[in-house]
């Protein structure tokens, strides 16, 4: 989704470089986990990573971030953006960067072990605690045509809420992260400046959807304090409007 908005709209006096494992039109073409970068690079963007499906192997998220490092080092670039997650925090409301972490689950552990292991590596590296992508999240990016979403509705009478971002804002955020000229924080909560809920995403999408009783096990809200953020990236200000979270993801949802 980012290398399709970068294709329609490059950054300024920057060229994206993309990287992929086997042959595709404009990428270059090499494996993190085993070659040599074979290009140079200024800013290294490390997005892979092992998410929640069946038999998935979250260890691979330490070898992925450290071979990102490996890779920034070799394209003698000056900085790394690493991609984290919300994850890592489990229930919470406006959580800082300096908040306790506990992950829930053994996706969010293993971030949090990937962010503790190229921690003190010597490239300089920013690990983005992202929250939700439209399009890329479980919610919108499950959708089954012809098929109702069922909501988790909670006590409240409410449903999820999560930090957001359109795919569009985030492909913004990193090119105002990659041309900052002092040094960023080690980690850096992603994510739009106000929570959203997950039932104004499916109604402002058109999307049919239905509430189903919250297990006891489900989460309501985790929502990032993202001011650090907001002091290195100008938002507009109804980024977080879901009308705009929604029309951001379409015609750049399926990747590049």
């Amino acid at each position: 989704m980012l290398v399709r908005h970068w294709s329609e709209a490059p950054p300024t006096g920057a060229e994206i470089v993309p990287q992929a494992r086997r042959a595709r039109t404009g990428h270059v073409v090499w494996d993190p986990l085993s070659d040599v970068c074979p290009v140079k690079a200024d800013v290294v963007v490390g997005l892979a990573g092992v998410t929640p499906g069946p038999g998935a192997e979250f260890g691979l998220n330490v070898d992925l971030g450290l071979a990102a490092v490996r890779t920034a080092e070799e394209a003698g670039a000056r900085r790394l953006l690493l991609a984290s997650t919300s994850a890592i925090y489990g229930p919470a409301r406006n959580a800082p960067e300096d908040a306790a972490v506990d992950p829930p689950s053994d996706y969010g552990a293993s971030k949090l072990a990937m962010e503790r292991a190229v921690a003190s590596e010597s490239v300089e590296t920013c690990c983005l605690r992202i929250g939700n992508v439209a399009w890329a999240d479980a919610l919108l990016g499950r959708l089954q045509p012809g098929k109702p979403v069922m909501l988790d509705q909670f006590a409240d009478g409410g449903g999820p809420v999560r930090s957001y971002l359109g795919p569009r804002t985030l492909a913004r955020v990193i090119e105002s992260l990659a041309r900052v000229e002092g040094a960023l924080p080690k980690v850096l909560n992603v994510g739009g400046p106000d929570p959203v809920t997950m039932e104004s995403l499916l109604l402002a999408a058109g999307v049919p959807w239905e509430w189903q009783p919250a297990p006891p096990t489900a989460v309501q809200h985790v929502t990032l304090d993202c001011s650090k953020l907001a002091a290195l990236h100008g938002f507009a200000s109804d980024a977080t409007a879901p009308e705009v979270l929604i029309a951001e993801g379409r015609g750049l949802k399926g990747g590049a």
